[in-house]
């Protein structure tokens, strides 16, 4: 298995792994943490597809894609904290005023997981982030110490993951996602 990871620049791809199965269904499509809760909750069914493909068509691209070949099988969205709802956010705490990025959602497709592809997304995200300049870059992941956290929540990763990929906890958090605390784990790219 040869991973390749790009920057989203192909919305049906990211449609692939972040959209509906029906156009007109009400999902995440990886906004919640992108936009305003307030316009997060504005945007309904079509529109919040439109909203990413937009999003997508931007310099730079809201994330970066996982391919096994031709394959789109991953996703993580990574992007300017400052352009996120984590600029904002009362339980994730800023450490210092750097212009840092955040990653904040690593998904692999069913039928892909447990091959070691969301360290990938995790890498590419770190290149990503380093080649547009920042200085670091952020995650938010659970800690749960070793414990099975639930597929509908593993989106934010595990400590294990960012320390596996060399990042630090630098913060305690009063985030709670599955029942474990999250913990700000950071990256220097300077």
């Amino acid at each position: 298995m040869a991973i390749e990871v790009r920057p989203a620049t192909v919305f049906e791809d990211v449609k692939t792994i972040v959209g509906p199965k029906r156009p007109d269904a009400n999902v995440c499509w990886c906004l919640s943490y992108r936009i305003p809760s307030k316009q997060n909750l504005a945007l309904q069914r079509e529109e919040r597809g439109k909203f990413v493909e937009k999003l997508v068509a931007e310099d730079p691209p809201p994330g970066v894609l996982a391919y096994d070949g031709g394959e789109v099988v991953g996703w993580a969205a990574v992007h300017p904290r400052a352009d996120t709802s984590f600029a904002t956010n009362r339980k994730i705490p800023h450490v210092d005023d750097a212009a840092v990025w955040s990653v904040w959602c690593i998904r692999v497709r069913p039928g892909h997981r447990g091959k070691g592809i969301s360290h990938h997304l995790l890498e590419g995200a770190i290149e990503m982030a380093r080649e547009y300049g920042a200085p670091a870059i952020e995650g938010y992941p659970v800690d749960n110490k070793g414990r099975k956290v639930d597929l509908t929540m593993a989106y934010v990763g595990t400590r294990g993951l960012f320390e596996k990929a060399g990042f630090t906890k630098v913060a305690e958090t009063t985030s709670v996602l599955n029942g474990f605390p999250r913990v700000l784990m950071r990256l220097d790219l300077r």
